[in-house]
């Protein structure tokens, strides 16, 4: 093997650095806080940390369908940009828009009317005497506010992901920042009562949540639309909604996929929740305390992907297909040996965060162990992340389905279900089999990024008004 094929000189290195440390900002920011949030909702009790996780199962699942709603046009805007086409990436910016306020909107009444039948789905009583029907009600009190903030979510995840695909990373950076510390703030008054406010428990954690929203969205549309010389694709970005059918059919047949693959994929990774928390309210807490030191750790391996899907779809776009290749290589080789030494980090601190919760002792030792089988499997979920934003970014969706939700609800989901079923195994075993199923994962993605024609320029190369003309 010629090891230099996998590692770059500094400036390759120092380009990394530049796109993706203002992800990792912002994603570690934001999971920052969010263990925050957990910690001061875990001081509530065993059965407000509970209700909380399972509203935030469902939240995740719209998160994610956000994510691949911006993320089908998305591979549109990179590679338009990349070729200096700014009428194109107007029209993804409004097909974006449209996509997720409609989203937003199913969103909110999915969760109004089916909330109650949701949240019951994930309580099971496991003989350690928490209170159900408190659980219950703290659920339904933090999903009644959380869900002012979906809309709001929703739409600047059209700024946000716009601005990073045409190379502004830092401002939906900083609007991330101002919005968890809102969060933040917010979170310690509404939450305690602080400041003569009501103590509002996970009332005032979704309210503060909520509010964050908008100030992000705030900043965000204040800032595009006054930096128009940056960001020529919001002049006359409102003016209409008129995106070409050219276009839309494109991203249909490309880039629709990928937010039904997203959608598929968060519900399977919901399922597999769902199976752990047959094992009583205190595994559901401790894979909740779990999740959320794990998502702190894992924003390099992630805000890596992210890069992934920004740097190569630019030189996709450009037409550079072979620097395309050897640039993601080096970028995945980069982000697993960068995860083997955060993994380790995390099982070294393994047995102090959980103490951060005010949790029973139980509940402290079973999440301890959860982020020791995570920590080995670190480095796996780096190579699967990477596999999966390369083989988006040409396009290949039928592809990048099948290494993701097809994988997921073929694979995993059936192996979770026969465990957690058919079995009495304790939540350590389960866990452990469960999430190994990423190892095989690994292996379909190293033989699809092998044999698959991933690198492919999906635009045509058509003059700006061209484009527009298609619409009449």
């Amino acid at each position: 093997m010629n090891l230099k094929r996998y590692i770059g000189d500094k400036r390759f290195y120092r380009m990394i650095v530049a796109v993706t440390v203002p992800i990792m900002i912002q994603m570690g920011i934001t999971n920052f806080v969010s263990l925050l949030d957990n910690i001061m909702v875990g001081a509530l009790g065993t059965e407000s940390i509970s209700g909380v996780s399972i509203v935030n199962q469902f939240i995740f699942v719209f998160n994610l369908l956000i994510f691949g709603a911006v993320s089908a046009a998305g591979i549109f805007t990179a590679q338009y940009y990349g070729s200096k086409d700014t009428e194109g990436v107007r029209a993804t910016f409004r097909l974006k828009l449209l996509i997720n306020v409609a989203s937003g909107i199913i969103g909110v009444l999915l969760f109004v009317f089916g909330g109650d039948l949701m949240i019951n789905l994930f309580l099971h009583d496991d003989g350690s005497g928490a209170d159900l029907a408190l659980a219950f009600v703290e659920a339904k009190n933090y999903l009644t506010y959380i869900i002012i903030g979906i809309i709001p979510y929703a739409i600047s995840q059209v700024y946000a992901s716009t601005l990073r695909e045409t190379g502004e990373t830092v401002v939906p950076m900083v609007s991330s920042i101002a919005a968890v510390a809102v969060n933040f703030a917010l979170n310690l008054i509404l939450i305690f009562g602080l400041l003569g406010a009501p103590a509002l428990g996970v009332m005032g954690a979704a309210i503060a949540t909520s509010v964050s929203r908008f100030v992000e969205l705030f900043i965000l549309i204040i800032w595009t639309h006054t930096h128009s010389d940056r960001c020529p694709f919001i002049k006359g970005a409102l003016r209409s909604m008129r995106v070409p059918k050219s276009l839309i059919w494109q991203i249909t047949v490309k880039g629709m996929p990928i937010m039904l693959n997203e959608f598929l994929w968060s519900c399977a990774i919901t399922f597999r929740n769902q199976c752990y928390s047959t094992r009583g309210i205190d595994a559901l807490a401790a894979t909740s305390i779990a999740t959320t030191v794990l998502n702190l750790f894992s924003v390099v391996y992630l805000s890596l992907g992210s890069a992934i899907a920004i740097v190569v779809g630019n030189k996709l776009g450009a037409g550079e297909i072979e620097e395309a290749k050897d640039t993601d290589r080096k970028m995945i080789a980069f982000s697993v040996a960068v995860s083997v030494v955060i993994g380790v980090m995390l099982a070294l601190v393994s047995p102090m965060l959980p103490r951060m919760f005010d949790v029973g002792e139980g509940v402290q030792s079973m999440a301890m162990h959860l982020l020791i089988i995570q920590a080995l499997y670190m480095p796996v979920a780096a190579f699967a992340n990477s596999s999966y934003y390369t083989i988006r970014s040409g396009g290949r969706v039928m592809i990048t389905m099948l290494l993701d939700s097809v994988f997921m609800w073929t694979f995993t989901v059936p192996i979770s279900a026969c465990l957690t079923y058919f079995t009495g195994m304790n939540v350590y075993v389960l866990y452990l089999l469960c999430q190994g199923t990423e190892i095989a994962k690994v292996i379909l993605g190293a033989i699809l990024l092998k044999k698959s024609n991933w690198a492919r320029r999906l635009i045509d190369n058509e003059p700006e008004e061209k484009i527009s003309d298609k619409n009449d």
